[in-house]
């Protein structure tokens, strides 16, 4: 097989499931090549990701050795990305009776929800996180991208227990408009100890990531960070700390038919 074919075909294995470490051998053994011109063809791919700004290819030293692809965004990658997502929701069309957006269109959108997942890889890199954790509602695509491009597994704790779950652990939890909910999660769903990263699309006051973050105590888990997609400014004191958001969502004015959105400021620091 030529180098460029060989390329092209390690490029698609590693991209297609970021962070997982792949076995130099695997690749020296699949297209019979000696290690030395493996090595040569993943300079290439590092030496262009770079340049071009498309992730990093991390080389892992030791005597079998091993590669894997971090889907790393760039600042202004980001702030690119989360500023089409402020675009796609100024639009006036979506705002609803009693000042609600509609927004299923976009938590839906794989084209949309691919550079987000990347964007909350980047930012929680350094957490060591073994399960991301979200709730059942419209956050599980966004959750599921994350996952994806963390290459962790997703756990989506249920409003309510099903039989198929086996013990369940069931708690009561206070939600943004201060109503008592329920969340449910299997006892088999998570080791104790696990590091978990709670991910959720919508947060008002909190009250749900409030609510999983308890959960996890009660799971004895550590919760090693929290990401938003998109964050209403109201209330102005929320229930929860040290969470990071991409949009915040500042006002929604049905008179005007006007939607007002921005970046986060850590992402336009």
């Amino acid at each position: 097989m030529r180098r460029a074919h060989r390329i092209a075909a390690i490029t698609k294995t590693l991209v297609e499931r970021p962070y997982h470490i792949f076995g130099v051998g695997e690749f020296v053994d699949l297209f019979g090549v000696a290690r030395s011109t493996l090595s040569e063809d993943l300079a290439i791919i590092r030496t262009t990701c770079e340049t071009l700004e498309m992730g990093r290819v991390e080389t892992i030293p030791g005597a079998v050795g091993g590669v894997r692809y971090l889907p790393f965004l760039t600042k202004e990658q980001i702030l690119s990305h989360v500023e089409e997502i402020c675009q796609r929701l100024r639009e006036p069309q979506r705002i609803l009776t009693g000042g609600f957006l509609y927004m299923e269109d976009l938590t839906f959108s794989p084209e949309l929800l691919r550079p987000v997942g990347s964007i909350f890889a980047t930012a929680f890199a350094s957490v060591a996180a073994e399960y991301v954790v979200t709730v059942e509602t419209a956050g599980i695509p966004v959750a599921l991208q994350v996952a994806q491009a963390l290459d962790l597994p997703l756990v989506v704790v249920r409003r309510q227990s099903r039989p198929t779950e086996g013990p369940v652990l069931t708690m009561n939890f206070v939600s943004g408009s201060r109503q008592i909910e329920t969340m449910a999660l299997s006892r088999r769903a998570l080791p104790q100890g696990s590091k978990v990263l709670l991910i959720d699309d919508f947060m008002k006051a909190g009250g749900t990531l409030r609510g999983l973050s308890d959960l996890m105590g009660e799971f004895e888990c550590q919760v090693v960070g929290k990401g938003v997609l998109i964050e209403s400014s109201w209330p102005e004191e929320k229930l929860i700390e040290e969470h990071l958001s991409l949009v915040h969502l500042e006002e929604v004015d049905v008179k005007e038919q006007r939607v007002v959105v921005r970046p986060a400021d850590w992402i336009t620091a």
